[in-house]
C-alpha cells in the first residue's frame, strides 16, 4: 500500500511567503494609504514594509521549527525574529507617523534600539547554543 505524505504548507516556502506578504500588506493599507502620494515617504516605508515582511516570515518558519525539533537554538533564533518583526513594526509605525518616537526618558534611548539589542542578544543565545 502507498503511504500518503501529508501535505504541509511549510513545504513550499515561496507559497508560505507569499500567503504572509499578502495577510501583512493587507493588515498595514490602512496605515500606508494616506502617504501613497509621498513620494520622498513612501520608499522609506516600502523598505519597512519589506523588513517586516521577512522578520514575519522568518519568525513563523522558525517557530515551526522549534516547535517540530524542541531545540533550545531554534527557540533562541525564532525569539530573535519576533523581536525584530516587533522592532520593524514599530519603526514602521513611526515612519508614517502613526506614533511618535518612543524615547525611554530614564536612559534617553529609543525604544527600537533596546528591542534590537535584545533581538542580537537572543540570536547570540542561539548561536552560543548551538557551540555547547
Amino acid at each position: 500500500m502507498q503511504s500518503q505524505r501529508r501535505y504541509n504548507l511549510l513545504d513550499n516556502k515561496l507559497k508560505f511567503f507569499a500567503i504572509t506578504t499578502i495577510i501583512i500588506c493587507s493588515l498595514i493599507i490602512p496605515v500606508t494609504i494616506p502617504h501613497i502620494s509621498h513620494q520622498s515617504m513612501i520608499y522609506h516605508i516600502i523598505i519597512h514594509i519589506a523588513s517586516l515582511n521577512i522578520s514575519v516570515f522568518l519568525g513563523l518558519v522558525s517557530i515551526f521549527a522549534y516547535l517540530k525539533n524542541n531545540n533550545i537554538r531554534m527557540f533562541f533564533m525564532a525569539l530573535g525574529f519576533v523581536t525584530l518583526a516587533i522592532v520593524e513594526g514599530i519603526m514602521l509605525l513611526s515612519s508614517t507617523g502613526n506614533i511618535d518616537n518612543v524615547i525611554l526618558p530614564w536612559v534617553n534611548i529609543e525604544l527600537p534600539h533596546i528591542v534590537l539589542l535584545v533581538m542580537l542578544t537572543l540570536f547570540g543565545l542561539g548561536l552560543l547554543k548551538a557551540a555547547n
